[in-house]
């Protein structure tokens, strides 16, 4: 399972949901300001400083090209 942790106007957030939705990946989008707040991110995700945040099988992996990376790598 993937989540993404995102917000609107992001096209590193846009292109992770639309690798996840090209590829058929089974994942959940978050938005900051709906589904969760900043501070909810910062416990979530200490030392964070970019959108998205994503979670892979309930580890952090990074963002985008971390996401991209382990497409590529078959490890999705």
């Amino acid at each position: 399972m993937i989540e993404i942790w995102g917000k609107t106007q992001c096209p590193y957030c846009d292109m992770a949901k639309r690798l996840c939705e090209t590829n058929g990946y089974d994942f959940i989008y978050k938005q900051l300001g709906e589904d969760f707040q900043r501070e909810d991110v910062l416990e979530q995700f200490p030392g964070a400083r970019t959108f998205p945040q994503i979670i892979v099988n309930n580890e952090n992996i990074g963002g985008y090209t971390e996401l991209e990376g382990l497409h590529k790598g078959g490890q999705l």
